[in-house]
């Protein structure tokens, strides 16, 4: 080992880690190097999920989490390691998503308080930090899981905690820290059984993993943009889906990913799409493709079944250009009429994935909603706002997203208003809970009515495999639609009616009395009331409702009650 580590850090100048340690400007290097080796290789952390289906995000929102850090200090000049690690943790905390965002900030609100008096960081500090980072993430959660990134980060502070005895050496130390992480990485499906069961590794863990391993390839002047490991994913494509110029009578836009049953003919394809509609963009994985198409409204379907004809389709995003020209860059609250806060009452604020959904909140007296859901988990300062300047300071939040509850929880600890969570896991239960609402009730009252309405109701979700694998008994291709009763992988079939009429059945559907259809913005109402009347042939004295949830990625979400 050299006693001097050179940094070719982005400032342009060059700074060397000398004994007394690591200054605010070269962990800041440090801190990039690591968000941008998490960049590279978050789609893979992404396809780390334990069920087939479209809401693996844990790279995109530990990179987001990143980002949001790394934005607080981009123009700061603070040599100050402790003043630079605390502006980080207060970027990641604001800027924090999904669980492994959450846990990831906390992981950065611990380092930062180990470095709470220090000027600069040698390996003893870094031993500390990475000590209280794993206490203030524990912390944190309220029924912490081994096998996860805690597991990770704990196995890192201890590896640190031995190593320091061997040498003073930050990067002896950091070479011994990356170690231990892929190791306790590979370790999780040990001590996790559902990731044995899907054949994966935490994604959280390893999400971490590339953040420290980033920092030890900065000093090792190793590459940070060439991937590990190449995705056999179209979200890793980067084909950018604008919208430049809207063609007359050219009304929407749709995009499908799919994987093709034999090589594919691009110029044929490409001919038998311009009959169909403009504006057509062809992206290419490892065999895998992404379609962009505009078309009008009569033929939006089209692209959809012609693609299906030719190969596996694992994503399907419709969007209605013509709403999107009219409401330009509005958001829902926009568009809907949400209940006046009175003075004294109580606001509630609800998580939404589609602007049907949050039309049905808003009339049962939500006075405001958040965009978001599966693979699209609002940050902790995006829900923060969403009720600080409310008119009252009483408010309840339905995340409605078992994935944005702690991000909820977060923004909590950061307002002086009186806030509860109502911890809702999915959509129905937060409508459920939206029925016992009432806005000049007593708070508390009104709390313990609307966690009891958690249970009223039972979800049922239909969505499309990403991937095949065999969960809970359940034999999954990739491709074949496959559906889930309270987050549970219950069913799987290439055929829609089949796996809805099945999920109903686990459902326990004869024993209830109603049940409330939500489709999604990837299936037509003709399909819709197809089903629908199978539904009705099944179960004729049931109490049946459908409406335009217009949410991404499922076809339906049930409401069984």
């Amino acid at each position: 080992m050299t006693d001097e580590l050179v940094f070719n850090n982005k400032l342009g100048k060059e700074t060397s880690i000398l004994s007394k340690g690591i200054t605010g400007q070269e962990f800041k290097a440090l801190f990039e190097a690591g968000m941008t080796w998490l960049r590279t290789n978050h789609q893979y952390v992404n396809s780390l999920n334990v069920f087939p289906v479209p809401d693996g995000d844990t790279g995109t929102n530990m990179l987001l989490t990143m980002q949001a850090a790394f934005n607080e200090v981009t123009h700061s000049g603070e040599q100050n390691i402790g003043k630079i690690a605390h502006d980080l943790s207060k970027g990641a905390l604001l800027g924090a998503r999904g669980n492994s965002g959450v846990i990831l900030s906390q992981i950065w609100r611990g380092f930062a308080r180990g470095l709470d008096s220090y000027e600069s960081m040698n390996a003893q500090q870094l031993v500390q930090a990475l000590i209280e980072a794993r206490n203030t993430a524990y912390k944190g959660v309220v029924r912490p899981v081994e096998g996860t990134i805690l597991t990770v980060i704990k196995d890192i502070a201890a590896t640190a905690e031995v190593e320091i005895r061997n040498s003073d050496d930050l990067k002896y130390l950091l070479e011994k820290i990356v170690a231990a992480a892929d190791i306790s990485v590979k370790n999780t499906p040990e001590l996790l059984p559902v990731l044995k069961q899907a054949g994966v590794v935490d994604s959280g863990g390893k999400g971490l993993f590339f953040i420290f391993d980033g920092f030890l390839r900065y000093l090792n002047n190793q590459p940070l943009d060439t991937a590990v490991t190449t995705v056999q994913s179209l979200t890793a494509l980067s084909m950018e889906q604008t919208m430049e110029t809207i063609e007359p009578g050219q009304d929407y836009e749709i995009v499908v990913d799919f994987r093709p049953y034999k090589p594919l003919n691009l110029e044929e394809f490409y001919s038998r799409l311009s009959d169909i509609g403009t504006s057509i963009q062809i992206g290419e994985g490892d065999n895998m493709y992404r379609m962009h198409i505009h078309v009008p409204t009569d033929r939006r379907y089209d692209p959809i079944d012609y693609t299906m004809s030719l190969g596996t389709i694992t994503k399907v995003n419709i969007e209605n250009l013509m709403d999107q020209m009219q409401i330009g860059t509005s958001k829902p609250e926009d568009e809907i009429k949400f209940s006046p806060v009175e003075d004294g009452n109580i606001a509630v604020i609800a998580v939404t994935p589609g602007i049907g959904i949050a039309r049905i909140f808003a009339s049962l007296g939500a006075s405001g909603v958040v965009n978001g859901g599966q693979t699209m988990n609002p940050s902790t300062e995006e829900i923060l706002h969403s009720f600080e300047n409310l008119p009252t300071d009483k408010v309840i939040v339905l995340p409605n997203n078992k994935n944005i509850i702690m991000a909820a929880q977060t923004a909590v600890s950061m307002t002086v208003k009186k806030v509860a969570i109502i911890p809702s896991k999915n959509v129905p239960q937060g409508l459920s809970a939206m029925l016992r609402f009432i806005p000049d009730g007593d708070f508390d009252r009104n709390v313990e009515e609307m966690n009891e309405a958690l249970n009223d109701v039972d979800t049922c979700e239909i969505t499309t495999a990403t991937r095949s694998v065999e969960i809970n008994g359940v034999d999954v291709k990739e491709g074949s639609v496959i559906g889930l009763l309270n987050g549970k992988l219950v069913a799987s079939s290439d055929d829609l009616q089949k796996t809805c009429l099945e999920v109903l059945e686990q459902a326990k559907v004869e024993e209830r009395e109603r049940i409330t259809f939500f489709y999604g913005n990837n299936i037509s109402e003709e399909k819709v009331n197809e089903i629908i009347e199978k539904v009705q042939e099944k179960y004729p004295k049931h109490e049946l409702e459908i409406h335009s949830g217009g949410q991404p990625y499922y076809q339906f979400i049930i409401a069984v009650e």
